[in-house]
């Protein structure tokens, strides 16, 4: 069987196989990984994976699955980002009986 060395922050260089690690391999490269746990400490290990990595891995027996970025992620956004305050108005907002038509108005302008 083969065996991947692979590193976790804790323990240092450990000893897998194929069957240990998980590939994830997006449509938008950089937004591939893989993950492991370590069979010395139990954690679970998340590390990038680049393509040479995702070939690596892949020839040496690891299973890939393929995923896509949410289409929300390609979206454009305006105006500014949304802050404490807004998060704290909005669950103020939720305890009203009427925060729906309320919520409404305001993002309506009336």
């Amino acid at each position: 069987m083969t065996t991947i060395k692979a590193l976790c922050p804790k323990c240092g260089e450990v000893e897998l196989t194929p069957d240990d690690i998980e590939l994830r391999v997006c449509t938008y490269s950089p937004a591939s990984y893989y993950l492991f746990e370590c069979p010395l400490c139990h954690e679970t290990i998340q590390k990038p994976a680049d393509d040479r990595v995702v070939q690596l891995l892949i020839s040496g027996g690891v299973n890939a699955t393929v995923w896509e970025l949410p289409a929300e992620m390609r979206e454009t956004h305006e105006g500014p980002p949304i802050s404490l305050d807004d998060v704290l108005d909005f669950h103020l907002l939720l305890a009203q009986p009427d925060w729906f038509s309320q919520l409404t108005r305001v993002v309506s302008g009336h």
